[in-house]
């Protein structure tokens, strides 16, 4: 397969997490399209062998980050947000239950719905995922579980703040 065409298989993926980025259509489908331009542009920046998957949600999320920028939208969580008013299906059953998680997840703090949305709606590894965000694998452990946490609480469940069971430990040594 040549490079243009792995991009091309790939703009299906790079659209559904824009689109979860932005909360727009129009927005996300603009930011794919700058996506697949620099890209395609930039094919010998790519590194043979290295994960093209990566490497373009990384630019697409630069992408976001300059744009979020030049509109002057540092607060992307605000109320007025896009996202809170976008609507589920009406014609699927499930469609509150998707609403609800939808709302859900635009109110997590950035950094939590990036994570969350690489890792288990992208299926990223985590090393993948430090790379795209250009942090420690650590910290995305760590936003993933904080993220985790936080929508099962937002959607109203329990939050599972309990100590795990504490395991006793002899000293096996002996004394001299």
């Amino acid at each position: 397969m040549s490079f243009d065409a792995d991009v091309i298989a790939r703009l299906g993926q790079l659209r559904r997490y824009a689109r979860a980025l932005t909360g727009d259509p129009a927005w996300a489908d603009d930011l794919v399209q700058d996506t697949a331009e620099r890209a395609l542009a930039r094919e010998t920046a790519f590194r043979a062998g290295s994960n093209l998957r990566a490497w373009l949600f990384t630019i697409l999320r630069n992408l976001y980050i300059d744009q979020l920028r030049a509109r002057r939208e540092f607060a992307v969580d605000d109320e007025s947000a896009p996202w809170r008013n976008l609507e589920a299906p009406r014609s699927e059953v499930d469609g509150l239950v998707l609403h609800e998680v939808q709302q859900a997840l635009y109110h997590l703090p950035v950094e939590q719905r990036e994570v969350l949305l690489l890792v288990c709606v992208e299926e990223l590894s985590y090393q993948e995922a430090a790379t795209v965000l250009g942090v420690p694998i650590g910290t995305v452990m760590s936003r993933l579980c904080r993220a985790r946490e936080h929508m099962r609480v937002l959607l109203g469940g329990e939050p599972t703040h309990e100590s795990p069971p504490l395991k006793v430990v002899r000293n096996t040594r002996s004394t001299p």
